[in-house]
């Protein structure tokens, strides 16, 4: 979750404004007549339409204070224990409060600490988004690992998972000498334009595996190339980077950049590889979702944009808030900014669906796999609670599903959700976990 104060703030006015802004703007040709039409349909609110599905089981509260540990659910993966499913684990972030790990029933097996902060005045460790990498062949052999962005000092960092070790499942496997990622010197890496959203990717030819790292509050992806080091640790060497746009050009011929702090530039942090293809999706907070190549190399195409894309809005130092212009009506109609979490669902034809977290409006959409069908829109679902049940999800940041059994808890397989906002709160303080979700109603939801 990014920028609370200013993204959020834009979203809610945006909201609140679009019914106006879309009958304020002049259908001056057939272009700006479908735009008009487009915005009605965003100011309509998809949420109340879509189906919900209710979760089985959350987390333990986190909280973002120094009473709580300074923890912040923010992202989820899911490790499949191909021995024994119904032993499966789900690995989370809590940034400053470093890593959760939980059993199916949402019970806490492991916690790890974030390193602490290399000096006095130093950025203290702060994990931001997991996923997995399966089989990584180490100097003792291959072996499942955790890896997570560590936003705090511009690294990686590399857990080796075996689910009967004494003592918890992760063991740190990281090179001390693992390099930063963007970071030149400790003082940029201060600075916290560090490693932020992260996916992981193994390419079937060469056998390799990949880690894609984007940097906080700019366009820059990374390719990094996961490598095994001296005394079974595991680092990385950059191949390459590609920054997406920070401007875009809108169809009546303005220039167009979201509305942020002075010298932010709209950041990606969600991200997912398609394995069957080596497609890499990538949700640009602000912007919307992209698809490109996971090599970084071809041109990238948008697939879906923010309703707020093309949103004028001008930043006040003082409130630290954005306040919006008329709505041109050039964004999306099914995901409101951040667009956050992103991740797929496999199934046993080779289909399925990607899903991303909507973060404006408390929504998830699903899109086809397929890349002949563009990626189409396959519908939305939300995740609430119901009668005397479990609250729901709200302002996701981030999602992880399994479309695999995962023993007698989870048959249909999981989706594992953040929420953002969990009820009953504590008073003033941010209270977060995360959301255990059958998989199965959720696909029946979209296949409805």
């Amino acid at each position: 979750m990014t920028r609370p104060s200013t993204a959020r703030s834009l979203v809610l006015a945006v909201t609140t404004a679009l019914a106006a802004a879309a009958l304020a703007v002049p259908a001056r040709a057939d272009t700006d007549a479908g735009a008009q039409a487009q915005a009605q349909a965003r100011h309509r609110g998809p949420a109340r339409s879509l189906p919900a599905v209710t979760p089985r089981a959350e987390t333990p509260v986190l909280h973002d204070d120094d009473a709580g540990g300074n923890a912040d659910a923010d992202d989820p993966a899911i490790w499949r224990n191909a021995a024994a499913p119904g032993r499966s684990l789900v690995i989370a972030t809590a940034k400053e409060g470093g890593l959760r790990v939980y059993d199916l029933d949402a019970r806490p097996v492991q916690s790890i600490a974030a390193p602490p902060a290399d000096g006095p005045d130093d950025a203290p460790g702060r994990f931001n988004n997991v996923d997995l990498v399966q089989g990584l062949r180490l100097s003792s052999g291959r072996a499942d690992l955790a890896v997570t962005s560590d936003r705090g000092h511009d690294r990686l960092r590399f857990y080796r998972i075996d689910r009967d070790r004494a003592g918890g499942p992760l063991t740190d496997v990281t090179d001390p000498a693992a390099p930063a990622v963007f970071s030149r010197d400790q003082a940029e890496i201060n600075d916290q334009r560090t490693a932020y959203g992260l996916a992981t990717w193994t390419d079937p030819a060469s056998g390799k595996s990949f880690a894609l790292v984007s940097r906080r509050e700019r366009t820059s992806i990374a390719l990094l190339e996961l490598l095994p080091a001296g005394g079974d640790k595991v680092t990385y060497r950059t191949i390459r980077t590609l920054d997406l746009p920070a401007t875009f050009r809108l169809p009546n011929g303005t220039s167009w950049a979201p509305c942020g702090e002075p010298g932010e530039l709209p950041q990606v942090e969600g991200m997912v590889v398609d394995p069957a293809n080596g497609t890499l999706y990538a949700g640009q907070e602000d912007i919307g979702i992209w698809r490109l190549r996971a090599d970084l190399t071809g041109t990238p195409k948008l697939l879906d944009k923010v309703r707020e894309y093309g949103v004028p809005g001008v930043y006040d130092e003082e409130t630290e808030e954005c306040t919006p212009g008329a709505d041109p009506g050039f964004g999306g109609t099914r995901i409101s900014s951040d667009v956050e979490g992103l991740t797929l669902v496999t199934e046993s034809d080779g289909d399925g669906y990607l899903l991303a977290s909507s973060q404006g409006d408390n929504t998830f959409a699903a899109y086809d796999r397929e890349l002949a069908d563009h990626n189409e829109y396959e519908g939305g679902f939300r995740v609430a609670s119901a009668s005397g049940a479990l609250d729901g999800s709200e302002e996701c940041d981030g999602a992880a599903a399994l479309n695999a059994p995962l023993g007698s808890k989870y048959p249909n397989g999981l989706l594992v959700v953040q929420d953002g906002h969990d009820a009953p709160g504590d008073g003033d303080r941010p209270a977060t976990n995360f959301k255990f979700v059958d998989l199965g109603p959720v696909l029946d939801a979209l296949d409805d």
